[in-house]
């Protein structure tokens, strides 16, 4: 009998934060086998529709959804907004009906005319520094809440905290590598959430995170559902 995903009441439960009065960035990657991060280039290759089903659910528990301006360009982001059913249950489980998406940009190279911000449900938000170019800046202004969060470089911890600050500590990350990269360095990576898909990849495939330097965490099991050949692995930092 083919294994499946637990419906999605159940779901639900099994992704849910039991104290969402702290701020807590939780990661979502997928995988090959051998550790490769895309197929043809994208991740959504490695998928399938039970991956988009978790994938979906990890959204509809978020305040925020937080992803690098690479990630938007390369995987087609349009205007998020969820349907009036999801929206509707949001707002009974005591969150905004829609949550804004936050696009990282140390160089802000982000067309404001893009359907991330024209088509996006929730006014978008952008999170650069301030040495990022002026005239970029007062472009995104338009479109987008830009975040400052660092002098020379983005710092991660001042961007957990001004998203916290916002009324936004529940922090879905859905890329780039890079992004995850330096959330593990700086120690703001709580949560994995790892799509494992059941396939061998060979080639040069990225890895699911790219860090400068080294930064081993700790991580704990919080439980493993199985649809089809295809794990999803929940892991939480140990502390």
């Amino acid at each position: 009998m083919r294994a499946e995903l637990p419906p999605r009441a159940e779901l639900i439960e099994r992704y849910r934060v039991a104290d969402r009065s702290h701020p807590r960035v939780r990661m979502n990657f997928i995988a090959s086998l051998d550790g490769a991060a895309t197929h043809d280039g994208l991740s959504g290759g490695l998928g399938n529709t039970d991956d988009k089903t978790v994938f979906d659910t990890l959204r509809l528990l978020t305040d925020v959804i937080l992803v690098g301006a690479g990630t938007v360009r390369a995987e087609g982001y349009g205007g998020i907004r969820f349907s009036a059913d999801d929206a509707a249950w949001r707002v009974h489980a005591g969150l905004a009906a829609q949550p804004p998406l936050a696009i990282v940009s140390g160089r802000l190279d982000l067309d404001p005319g893009h359907p991330v911000f024209t088509a996006a449900a929730t006014r978008p938000i952008v999170v650069t520094h301030a040495a990022a170019p002026a005239d970029r800046r007062a472009a995104l202004d338009q479109v987008a809440d830009v975040l400052v969060c660092g002098e020379e470089a983005i710092d991660p911890r001042l961007m957990v905290a001004a998203l916290a600050r916002r009324g936004l500590p529940q922090i879905l990350c859905e890329g780039g590598p890079h992004l995850f990269g330096s959330l593990i360095e700086t120690d703001c990576a709580d949560e994995l959430c790892l799509s494992l898909a059941p396939v061998l990849e060979g080639g040069l495939g990225r890895r699911i995170s790219v860090g400068a330097t080294t930064a081993t965490r700790a991580m704990e099991l919080l439980h493993v559902l199985r649809a089809g050949d295809m794990l999803f692995l929940r892991y939480a930092r140990s502390r």
